[in-house]
């Protein structure tokens, strides 16, 4: 009883991304610039300029969202690669 639906490797043929879809490209250095700012910049700034206008303990938790929502957005668009 045979599955004919069923996955069947053909030797020879390879569906995988070329080499050239897999280089590090301008979109791998955009994903890289986002994780710098988000990781290194962002905490630095509010470290040194605390911010003024909102309380302290809902500055340190809002703040650093900014940079995590925009890291999850490269992120994302960097993995879909349309």
């Amino acid at each position: 009883m045979g599955d004919e639906e069923g996955y069947v490797y053909e030797p020879g043929v390879n569906e995988g991304a070329t080499p050239e879809e897999r280089e590090f490209d301008w979109r791998g250095w955009t994903l890289v610039a986002t994780v710098v700012f988000a990781f290194i910049v962002s905490p630095a700034v509010i470290l040194l300029q605390p911010p003024d206008l909102l309380p302290f303990s809902v500055a340190y938790l809002v703040l650093p969202l900014a940079p995590a929502v925009l890291l999850g957005i490269v992120a994302v668009w960097t993995a879909v690669r349309s």
